[in-house]
């Protein structure tokens, strides 16, 4: 299988892909080293694996430390090493290599404890070989190794091996190009990227690799424990040096600086492969133009698509991943399709889309796939065919269990570093993660029953002003005030709310607590004569020529603002209630407008009867069911109490039950632009 290796390196990360061949490859990138003008790169090609690091946050895996034995637990068969970061490192009895000494194995009484292995305080040479993970600390080892091109030397290991990975014949051929070699004083493994090596490859490789382990004793002599004595290799030179091969057509990189030392390390290692490794001059971004970037973005996703309509759900929790399988639109194919076979094709088709999101999120642990349920034994035997196909071209070590009856694949994938999801993201400062959080109405509940505690506890004060969501606030001010009216009569105390959308939904504080005029004072946010620029955001529920603008939860009802809808207009605050107000809109010279034309294309308003507008109070309109029928529904779907005079004649009565004060208020509080206006200028005529 063809295959490509991308290497985007930017100032804060550097980003590898690896690209295979999807079914035939395009002419264009298999006939010719650069595509042909007006042929995607990268056509006929698939993401397969995506790495990420970070500046600062770089894998640790493979690096060798001097720690210090900081404890040692007989019960876990275990130690905790300190080797200089955050959290110590684990250190099980299986991983302990002591020269002449053979560690106790799991499962087995008798033989030497763990306790008499290992002391606290005592100091050992260890690798890196799986990240720090969520809340545990690094996996250890004793048994240090040093990866090269071709081959790893494990300097306290015997004998040589050859990767399993590999085809027969190929073993075969590597073992005899191998047989004889001076290993010195330890053992090798030769890798998959051998394939096709001859033995002055491994002659040339197995000289440095002693070189280097001798530069590593030194280093050890000099540090002083905890700390690191070998730092692995970065990201682009660690994942080349790992997969590029024979089969890779090339490898691209967008960095100068980066591209020399890839073509540095090759010519050390494999000056066969220097030729192969190109530098990306072209002005659209390396990413963009292969679709990476696109794949990237698809990561954090939960859905994947199926090409015949089906999808899986992926899941993650903190001890599995979870990837369900759906049929979704897909309905057989023919009129003659029957269930079974629409559930196997789906089947089929998502067993090896599976293999390709475990490869491409890196998904590492324990892994359980629900497929749908199949009546026969071949179908299920056919759908782990596949399952284990698509499973030999990953890199990394799986087990996979026997579909069940209950079409659950069980199967453990090696978990060694963060995947790019866990890189790219964090959990959610609300939900912690657990993709849930409470609702509105939850929270309100809560906090009803701590403003009752805060009033016990608060016995001199009269009123509180509260800092919450609006859309918290909407709980208690909604359906007429209900909620808040039955709170302020049990409680004897004078409610009122402040806050902004920013703020989270849990959010809770007492801002300023005194007595109902001071706080009141506090609490509007706006008074009579304000000048305020406002978004007018909807039209008004039941009056055609007003509209309504919003700020923090708070409602203005604009008098003849009807045409004014999605713009942003000077408004003169009018009337001020404790959850709404009512203004009148200005024009640019910052009059009133007395009335404001209606839309022309509007037959229904043409055919309305002309209405009679300021003929009776606002509280005799309040009685009228029909318009107290209107009010409640307006309250219930903003979420807040509007209470509304008629726009060219404020109602005392109304504004007496709203909280509104007749008397001069205090100017200049918040919102936009304002300017100081005489009441008499302010009042309708």
């Amino acid at each position: 299988m063809k295959k490509q290796v991308l290497v985007s390196v930017d100032r804060a990360e550097t980003r590898v892909a690896l690209l295979e061949a999807a079914g035939k490859p395009a002419a264009s990138t298999t006939n010719s080293r650069r595509p042909r003008a007006g042929t995607r790169p990268g056509a006929g090609y698939r993401i397969a694996e995506l790495y990420l690091e970070r500046r600062g946050a770089r894998s640790i895996v493979g690096n060798i430390y001097k720690g210090k034995i900081d404890n040692v637990l007989p019960g876990l068969e275990a130690a905790f090493v300190d080797i200089g970061l955050e959290k110590n490192g684990f250190l099980h009895v299986d991983e302990i290599v002591l020269p002449g000494v053979e560690a106790p194995k799991r499962g087995r009484s008798g033989g030497r404890k763990i306790s008499e292995l290992l002391k606290p305080g005592q100091e050992i040479i260890v690798q890196v070989v799986k990240d720090p993970l969520k809340t545990k600390g690094a996996r250890l080892s004793m048994e240090v190794t040093i990866a090269g091109r071709y081959m790893v030397y494990a300097p306290s290991g015997e004998g040589l091996g050859v990767s399993r990975r590999l085809e027969d014949r190929e073993r075969e051929r590597l073992r005899k190009e191998t047989s004889k070699l001076d290993l010195g004083h330890g053992g090798a493994i030769i890798r998959t990227a051998a394939h096709g090596a001859k033995r002055e490859d491994f002659e040339r490789e197995l000289l440095y690799l002693h070189k280097l382990y001798e530069v590593l004793l030194k280093r050890v002599e000099e540090t002083q424990a905890p700390g690191m004595v070998f730092q692995e290799a970065d990201l682009s030179v660690r994942v080349v040096r790992d997969i590029f091969s024979e089969h890779f057509e090339r490898a691209i990189v967008d960095d100068e600086l980066q591209h020399r030392r890839l073509v540095s390390f090759f010519s050390r290692t494999a000056p066969e492969l220097v030729e192969r490794v190109e530098l990306w001059q072209e002005p659209t971004p390396l990413f963009e133009a292969y679709g990476v970037e696109e794949a990237i973005e698809g990561v954090l996703s939960r859905r994947v698509d199926l090409p015949s309509g089906g999808y899986l759900m992926i899941d993650y929790a903190e001890a599995l991943t979870v990837i369900d399988v759906n049929s979704g639109s897909f309905i057989g194919r023919g009129k003659g399709a029957a269930l079974e076979d629409t559930i196997t094709k789906t089947n089929l088709e998502a067993a090896e889309e599976v293999v390709n999101q475990l490869r491409l999120r890196d998904i590492g642990g324990i892994i359980v796939i629900d497929f749908i349920d199949m009546a026969r034994a071949r179908n299920r035997d056919a759908v782990m065919k596949v399952l284990r196909k698509s499973l030999d071209e990953d890199r990394t070590k799986t087990f996979t269990a026997e579909i069940s009856r209950l079409g659950l694949v069980e199967m453990t994938r090696q978990n060694v570093t963060e995947g790019v999801r866990e890189i790219m993201s964090r959990p959610c400062p609300v939900c912690d993660g657990e993709g849930v959080i409470r609702s509105e109405e939850t929270i309100a509940i809560d906090f009803e029953r701590r403003l009752r505690e805060v009033a016990v506890e608060n016995p001199e004060a009269e009123a509180f002003l509260v800092q919450i969501n609006p859309r918290v606030t909407a709980q208690f001010t909604g359906q007429s005030s209900r909620a808040l009216h039955a709170l302020e009569a049990h409680s004897g105390k004078s409610f009122h709310f402040e806050g902004s959308e920013g703020l989270a939904l849990n959010h809770f504080a007492i801002t300023f607590q005194g007595t109902r005029e001071e706080v009141e004072e506090r609490a509007l946010p706006f008074h009579e004569g304000d000048e305020v620029l406002v978004d007018i955001v909807e039209p008004h529920m039941y009056d055609v020529d007003d509209a309504v603008a919003k700020i923090d939860g708070y409602i203005i009802s604009i008098s003849g603002a009807a045409t004014q809808v999605g713009e942003k207009r000077m408004v003169r605050i009018e009337q001020v209630g404790r959850t709404a107000a009512t203004a009148l809109l200005l024009d640019e010279s910052g009059e009133v407008v007395r009335s404001a034309p209606r839309p022309t294309a509007a037959p229904a308003r043409r055919k309305r009867a002309p209405r009679s507008r300021a003929k009776a109070p606002a509280a005799k309109v309040k009685e009228t069911p029909e318009r107290e029928a209107v009010v409640v529904a307006m309250a219930e779907r903003d979420a807040v109490a509007v209470a509304v005079a008629e726009p060219d004649e404020p109602s005392a009565a109304k504004g007496e039950e709203d909280g509104v004060s007749s008397k001069p208020r205090r100017r200049g509080r918040r919102g936009g632009r304002r300017r100081s206006a005489a009441k008499a200028d302010a009042s309708p005529e």
